[in-house]
């Protein structure tokens, strides 16, 4: 899938997993994160991303 947005997005995305194919296709991320209950990488704190747990629990524990 070809993203018009990919370079802007791509200068903005925070997630830190060098092998990402979706890094810079904001919309492909977040599909693929939402079919595996979780959120991506620009949810969660620089801190939280590198821990790679995505899930929703690890989010809100966050916010706390």
């Amino acid at each position: 899938m070809v993203c018009a947005n990919k370079g802007v997005n791509g200068a903005r995305c925070t997630c830190t997993y060098a092998g990402c194919e979706k890094h810079g296709r904001c919309c492909e991320c977040v599909a693929f994160h939402r079919a595996a209950e979780e959120l991506p990488a620009c949810f969660f704190t620089k801190e939280e991303e590198r821990t790679y747990d995505r899930s929703v629990s690890s989010f809100v524990r966050g916010r706390h």
